[in-house]
């Protein structure tokens, strides 16, 4: 379905894996796509693929871990298309590292190119969509991760604000017709092969491409502020957090009472914690390690 015929999108870190399907996806569905990657030999591929297929497509490597390379960005998808209606938000890296072991620079490293190059993209792609007055869409990328994932302080926390800001900018932007969405996508890529735990399954990374494109779409006009699961066989819709079971006191909470009432009333509550979701695992305690003999 040429859903968006006549409209453009950018994509960062389009050049291989999740993004690479993006791109090919939003130029099935007729839009001029901007693939950005900062190797510029993977966008060119990309390029060349979209274009034998009938399609048009512009390789950009500017590097979007600064407000300069946003800008660049940005402003290579107007000239070259005369507008931007959809900004895809894709590019990550990972520093892995346990909590106690990560330096400033791993965490920075990731929190500049996913949080503050989501920030920088969609910022300046809004202004462009708010100056035109034709509405657009942002599709941001979080993940699972954001529910906790052990050795990934750096990357889960930049999911978790990514995954804050699109409910924000849902807020915010609405007004000028744009529409901020999110996917926490599945695929087998480059970044899941550090992936420290047992050997997963393949999946084919380009099948969240579909959903991607579909967001970009008026198909989706009535959906912002959404975060979905996706890749697979699947599309899963990621529940806002909210406020679950709640205990009223008049007069307000006092130690005794919270020390009679909370671990009576609560800790049914503590469900499956982290991405993988790991039954909650510390009713009996968290205790500290027997001193060495």
């Amino acid at each position: 379905m040429k859903i968006l015929e006549g409209k453009a999108a950018a994509v960062t870190g389009g050049g291989r894996g999740i993004g690479r399907g993006h791109c090919l996806a939003l130029a099935e569905a007729g839009a001029g796509v901007i693939v950005n990657d900062i190797d510029p030999e993977a966008a060119a591929e990309v390029v060349g693929a979209i274009e034998a297929a009938g399609g048009e497509a512009l390789a950009s490597d500017a590097n979007i871990g600064s407000r300069a390379g946003a800008e660049a960005l940005v402003e290579a998808c107007i000239d070259r298309f005369g507008r931007i209606d959809a900004m895809v938000n894709n590019a990550g890296n990972l520093r892995d590292r346990s909590f106690l072991k990560m330096s400033d620079e791993e965490f920075d490293q990731v929190w500049t190119v996913h949080v503050k190059g989501t920030f920088w993209c969609s910022q300046i792609a809004a202004r462009a969509m708010r100056e035109a007055g034709q509405g657009g869409a942002i599709v941001n990328t979080t993940s699972g991760a954001h529910f906790g994932s052990f050795g990934q302080t750096n990357y889960a926390a930049s999911k978790g604000a990514i995954a804050s800001m699109t409910y924000t900018w849902a807020l915010e932007l609405a007004r000028y017709g744009i529409r901020v969405n999110a996917i926490g996508p599945t695929g087998t890529t480059r970044m899941s092969d550090t992936f420290a735990g047992e050997k997963l399954p393949f999946v084919d990374p380009e099948l969240n491409g579909p959903l991607v494109a579909f967001l970009a779409s008026d198909l989706a006009k009535a959906v912002s502020g959404q975060i979905f699961g996706s890749g697979g066989e699947r599309v899963a819709h990621m529940v806002q957090p909210h406020y679950g079971k709640t205990l009223v006191r008049e007069g307000g909470w006092t130690i005794e009472a919270l020390a009679e009432h909370f671990m009576r009333q609560l800790p049914g509550e503590f469900g499956a914690l982290g991405m993988l979701g790991q039954p909650y695992p510390f009713h009996d305690g968290v205790k500290a390690p027997e001193p060495a003999a």
